[in-house]
């Protein structure tokens, strides 16, 4: 039966507009704070409500924890539930745009406009709530607020502690979970905890047209932002030929990287997508009849295993790859024009160079005039002008090109924000694949829904920081090709290593996420999903395992 009240409980919160980088953010937290402290339970226990606002936030967004101790004998095993509770933008909803977070008037002016069948099969069947945020994942924020509740009333029966996290931010860098990992580690030490699990509710959807089976994600793919800055060599282009242009480098580091399967990562039979370029760019600041004498590209990565070596020799090697392909091109073009246009053809010579940034920095800080701390006033400056944290780099290699007396074409490979770690259930907590196994064969039975298991959710996760499968080695790798990574985007790696908290995905089901028929269907989210996680939470902290 559906739980009624996590639906209601769901319109409230997607009436929030949440929207990422908004003060809807803090709203949505200050209404999750009011919604926990109501409960009797936590009424009676105010100091297990944990209110943290972001580190010099001038949104002033907040994480909302609590704990609920069990009270049947003494156990520290602790099941984390987490969720985000941000959305994107409404841009797509165009003159639906008023309506987006008011889902019951969303449903009746959508009736009004054009919809694929799909859509318009869903909107009328009755099954599913519309509107911004109600798959991506304030579903199933209301799911895990109510079970909170539910359980709340009876802590006589838990013979273990529930957690609960809603953190703001997730949508771009992160912020409140990698902040919130500090809320955990305390929560951890105070109580003692084990943290069996920490299960997301992070929006699932058919893989597939037609496909009726829910997944559960035993892992979390991991997140990379490869960037390239190429220093090229200007020209007039009444001179053509006679440059190297960043843009066309630019330009064939997409061409090779954008989509490319080889750069798809494997594991145990399970691929990722390949990577996506996400921005390019020349850095002329204005028009002129010079070509681009540098240029910026980044590209979202997703990591399944791989180690940072290889991926880092991957994309130099590709980018060597492209530089002796653009010389090529440059020559080809030049020899056809000569032949046309009488001129003595003489070949261009540009020799390959692609570094790495800590290859650069290694250069750089053996030639007189180095110094750490002009690097660090440069990272200042930039901070200083709101330059973003992705190209706050630039002008820190431009410093290192100079100091190293560089001045020919170049490609500088680093990495920039954010960075989400991957991991998977591996080796001991392989046993939970199957304590999971064993609970979805149970809602199977009861209500005819069917599960798969896929070891990695495929959208990126703020449980990418709840444990890091990546060894030291590789790690060091990561960081040393970051710059200013305690800066830009401190992660504490050390922090993650420590709390070390398995972590799963269930999920509210829906469609569309980040579309404006963005939708959760309403059976399985507010009446399957409770099931299941009642019965996990009952295997685990109640009647106890095998």
């Amino acid at each position: 039966m559906i739980h009624d009240e996590m639906l209601s409980l769901a319109k409230q919160m997607i009436e929030i507009p949440s929207i990422n980088t908004t003060n809807g953010e803090r709203e949505i937290g200050v209404f999750i704070e009011s919604y926990i402290r109501k409960i009797p339970y936590f009424q009676k226990h105010p100091d297990q409500v944990i209110v943290q606002e972001l580190k010099d936030d001038p949104l002033h967004r907040r994480n909302v924890t609590a704990i609920l101790l069990g009270e049947k004998g003494v156990s520290k095993d602790t099941l984390l539930f987490h969720g985000h509770t941000d959305t994107v933008g409404l841009e797509g909803y165009g003159a639906l745009e008023e309506y987006a977070c008011k889902p019951d008037e969303l449903r009746r002016h959508m009736q009004t406009v054009e919809l694929s069948h799909e859509v318009r099969e869903d909107l009328e069947s009755g099954d599913y709530l519309f509107g911004r945020g109600s798959c991506d994942m304030k579903s199933g924020d209301a799911v895990f607020l109510v079970t909170l509740k539910q359980w709340s009333e009876h802590p006589e029966q838990l013979s273990g502690n529930i957690v609960v996290s809603f953190n703001p931010v997730e949508e771009n860098l992160h912020t409140g979970m990698i902040e919130g990992l500090t809320v955990l580690d305390e929560l951890k030490e105070r109580y003692s905890l084990n943290f069996l699990m920490g299960i997301n509710n992070d929006f699932i959807a058919p893989l597939y047209p037609n496909d009726q089976k829910k997944t559960i994600y035993t892992g979390m793919v991991g997140k990379l932002l490869p960037c390239f800055y190429i220093q090229g060599k200007e020209t007039h282009v009444g001179q053509c030929f006679e440059g190297f242009d960043a843009s066309m480098v630019a330009a064939g580091l997409v061409h090779k990287i954008h989509l490319n399967k080889a750069f798809s990562d494997e594991y145990e039979g399970e691929y990722s997508y390949p990577p996506s370029v996400l921005k390019m760019k020349d850095l002329k600041p204005w028009y002129n009849v010079q070509t681009a004498a540098e240029a910026f590209v980044y590209f979202n990565y997703f990591v399944h295993n791989a180690s940072m070596e290889e991926i880092t020799d991957k994309l130099v090697t590709a980018a060597g790859e492209v530089f002796e392909e653009t010389v090529e091109k440059i020559n080809s073009e030049y020899q056809w024009f000569c032949e046309k246009s009488g001129q003595e053809y003489m070949e261009y010579h540009y020799k390959k160079r692609v570094v790495t940034y800590d290859e650069l920095y290694q250069i750089a800080k053996e030639k007189p005039g180095f110094s750490n701390q002009k690097l660090a006033e440069i990272i200042q400056k930039e901070l200083e002008k709101k330059t973003d944290t992705r190209e706050v780099p630039i002008a820190m290699i431009r410093y290192l090109l100079q100091t190293a007396g560089i001045t020919t074409p170049i490609i500088v490979v680093y990495y920039a924000a954010p960075y989400c770690p991957h991991n998977t259930l591996q080796g001991e907590n392989e046993k939970l694949v199957n304590d999971l196994k064993k609970i979805t064969a149970e809602v199977m039975d009861e209500t005819g829904d069917e599960y798969r298991f896929l070891r990695f959710y495929p959208s990126l996760s703020d449980s990418s920081y709840l444990k890091i499968d990546d060894t030291k080695e590789s790690v060091d790798v990561l960081k040393n090709n970051f710059p200013a990574f305690e800066h830009l985007y401190p992660v504490p790696l050390k922090l993650i290593q420590k709390i070390n908290i398995p972590a799963v995905n269930f999920g509210c089901y829906g469609k569309d996420a980040h579309k404006w028929t963005e939708r959760v269907n309403i059976p399985y989210t507010f009446g399957v999903l409770p099931k299941l996680i009642e019965k996990t939470i009952t295997y685990y902290l109640e009647k106890g395992r095998d």
